[in-house]
């Protein structure tokens, strides 16, 4: 019988050490000058995308960039080859995440959106700082390509954790680089128990 307590500590473990191996360079400070240049400054806004799991943390990252004041978008990389690809406009940023950097539904992703806007600024998530999705893009944020906690060591589990670890990194990153307020937060949250106790911050 599996001891599913001893399990988790040893999930919690590996995932924890798997944070605690992402890579830290510069490309974090590059992305996000990219992003509040790009949208808070110019008026522009950051699109991400990813495939399958990947893509569900893209999506998480969008309405957290939203929350805090830098506008942001969730293009299904599938549908983006149907229509949604006018989405993306002028000072407009890419965000794209592929644990293997090689998704092909994101590589096209790439190459249709160079076609339509040839200068638009690439920023990619990925395990793999080789791929071919590392080498197009203008900043590549490795995760550090630690081994998925699935026993079958498929699943995204330990990769979609270091994604959204990344994401709250440059999240946090741009709300320091554009001086986000408490105010402007209330702004944004106007229900719950966020909406609520923003509102009480600001009026202090």
């Amino acid at each position: 019988m599996i001891d599913v307590k001893e399990r988790m500590r040893g999930i919690l473990a590996a995932e924890a050490r798997a944070i605690e191996n992402i890579p830290v360079s510069d490309g974090y400070q590059k992305a996000v000058e990219l992003i509040a240049g790009h949208v808070n400054g110019r008026g522009g806004k950051l699109v991400t995308s990813g495939m399958g799991k990947a893509g569900q943390i893209a999506m998480n990252i969008a309405t957290t960039f939203c929350s805090t004041g830098t506008p942001a978008v969730f293009l299904h990389p599938s549908e983006a080859q149907h229509g949604d690809l006018g989405i993306l406009q002028k000072n407009d940023v890419m965000l794209l995440l592929s644990n293997s950097g090689k998704t092909r539904e994101i590589v096209e992703l790439i190459h249709l959106a160079k076609a339509l806007n040839p200068e638009i600024p690439l920023i990619v998530i990925t395990g793999d700082p080789a791929s071919p999705l590392a080498e197009a893009a203008d900043v590549a944020l490795a995760t550090g390509g630690s081994p998925e906690v699935c026993p079958l060591g498929m699943t995204p589990t330990t990769s979609t954790t270091m994604m959204t670890v990344i994401g709250d990194v440059l999240v946090v990153g741009v709300m320091e680089s554009i001086g986000f307020t408490i105010q402007e937060y209330a702004k944004r949250h106007h229900g719950g128990y966020l909406g609520h106790k923003s509102k009480e911050a600001a009026a202090r």
